[in-house]
């Protein structure tokens, strides 16, 4: 019976499973010609996950009752937020596949099942309970990943982000190893409770090295500065649409399981791991920040970007409440709406052969062109830059607020600075649309898929989206409840 009540909570996780093999095999007997249906059947299995893990959250479930195969797996409403952004990022990128590889004759069969088994490790992370668990999902996540990166064989800027991802997603999973092998050492067990009662006194010295090096590992998933090398290159490099889906869905199914880690496995040592995250925060922020300033290709801004959101986000995670968990998923499901607009954005810029356009000199004038365009990709750098009245102020507005209840007053301090220099790219990329000389290059047709998903995105992000800050707060409230939970 426990093992039928296991099957049941982990439904979501079976689901994308179940449809990962049947797509395999489909992919298989019909080739390359059946990927925009295996594409649409994949994204039909994500709406499905999604309508299961949604009534976790929808009932605020916390407790025993969310264990499933003894205590290895929590399928609580954190987790299931979690998901819920994570199954839409990656609907979200397989929806815009097609356009992007059937232009350079490439699309392959593979790409849905490669998105859906990576959505599947990363449910596994975000619902993870045991150190074992985490590891699993991690690297079910990132096998699907590396190859994805690399998915333009004869691209060479494809392999080498593939490449580059691989040998340091590698050197991050051996720190991760580390850190939990220490953990293991000075705890006596895997288990994430296990972990919190036996450091609950005074904590050694190789368990504190084991939790640096646990977070070393999560700060390289995150691309959170110093472990950012990665991500400039991957983000360039990787076909746009698998960029879309890096930016988001695992950016999220990371953060998550960088906050279930601390909290359920260390929450003990809350001085321990809140200097670090502190630091790594206000890293993270200065680097994005800096970073950003003198990059002329808009893929690449992009992923700077992503480094100093992550930092913001941790603000959140460095005041250590329950209100400040809460912030986070907010400002995670603003950003996730705010990073697909603006991908989705950029896969629309095409010159009149159907080429991409990466460099920001290359739009130039693009106001006078594609006006609606222009406004839907300046209204995301606005909100990105924390704007108002874009919903992008009410993420940061929030995880400073937490950070100014829990007494952190020169952290938010340092962090508004920092945000305010940060706003100088997102600037520039509008300054460019609007103001320069025409260049009258990126004057390509758009497929409706793309119009579609920028619209939703651009809705979301605008003034209209804070009629949904109630529902979201209370969903986030509910997450961030289960996550704290103690009972």
């Amino acid at each position: 019976m426990e093992f039928q009540a296991s099957l049941a909570l982990v439904a979501p996780e079976l689901v994308l499973s179940l449809s990962g093999l049947a797509l395999l095999l489909a992919a298989a007997w019909g080739g390359d010609k059946a990927s925009r249906l295996i594409s649409i059947l994949a994204v039909a299995a994500l709406v499905g996950a999604g309508f299961l893990a949604a009534p976790a959250l929808c009932n605020g479930a916390s407790g025993p009752d969310t264990l499933a195969f003894g205590g290895q797996v929590k399928v609580d409403a954190f987790a299931a937020f979690a998901k819920l952004l994570i199954y839409l990022a990656a609907a979200a990128s397989l929806i815009v596949a097609p356009a992007f590889f059937e232009r350079v004759k490439a699309m392959r069969a593979e790409y849905p099942v490669l998105v859906l088994f990576a959505a599947m490790g990363m449910g596994i992370m975000v619902s993870a309970a045991d150190l074992v668990t985490l590891y699993i999902g991690l690297e079910l996540n990132s096998l699907a990943a590396y190859v994805l990166a690399a998915f333009l064989r004869t691209d060479e800027r494809s392999a080498e982000a593939g490449l580059k991802y691989f040998v340091l997603g590698a050197l991050a999973s051996g720190f991760l190893l580390y850190g939990m092998s220490l953990t293991y050492g000075f705890a006596g067990t895997t288990s994430f409770a296990g972990i919190h009662a036996a450091l609950a006194g005074d904590m050694s010295k190789g368990a504190l090295f084991g939790l640096v090096f646990v977070l070393s590992g999560l700060a390289f998933k995150i691309s959170a500065a110093p472990f950012h090398m990665w991500t400039p290159d991957v983000y360039e490099g990787a076909p746009t649409p698998v960029t879309t889906f890096f930016a988001s869905a695992p950016k999220v199914a990371a953060m998550a399981l960088t906050m279930r880690v601390v909290v359920d496995a260390f929450g003990a040592q809350v001085q321990a791991w809140q200097q670090i995250v502190m630091i790594v925060a206000l890293v993270s922020i200065v680097v994005g920040a800096l970073g950003a300033i003198g990059q002329d290709n808009i893929k690449r801004l992009m992923a700077y970007s992503s480094i100093n959101n992550v930092g913001f986000i941790l603000i959140g995670l460095a005041a250590a409440t329950q209100q400040g968990a809460s912030a986070m998923l907010v400002y995670l499901a603003i950003y996730v709406a705010m990073t697909i607009g603006g991908f989705v954005a950029i896969l629309m810029l095409k010159d009149a052969n159907g080429e991409p356009v990466e460099q920001i000199a290359q739009i130039a004038g693009l106001s006078s062109h594609r006006k609606v365009l222009a406004v839907c990709l300046a209204m995301i750098m606005f909100s990105l830059a924390g704007i108002p009245p874009l919903f992008g102020f009410w993420g940061k507005f929030l995880v400073f607020q937490a950070a100014v209840q829990a007494g952190m007053v020169p952290l938010a301090a340092i962090g508004i600075a920092a945000s305010v220099i940060g706003a100088f790219y997102y600037l520039k990329v509008v300054k460019v649309m609007y103001f320069d000389e025409p260049a009258n290059v990126a004057v390509g047709k758009s497929d409706w898929a793309h119009q579609a998903l920028l619209a939703i995105c651009a809705i979301f992000i605008s003034p209209l989206g804070y009629l949904l800050t109630g529902w979201l707060g209370g969903m986030a409230d509910k997450a961030a409840a289960a996550l704290y939970f103690v009972g």
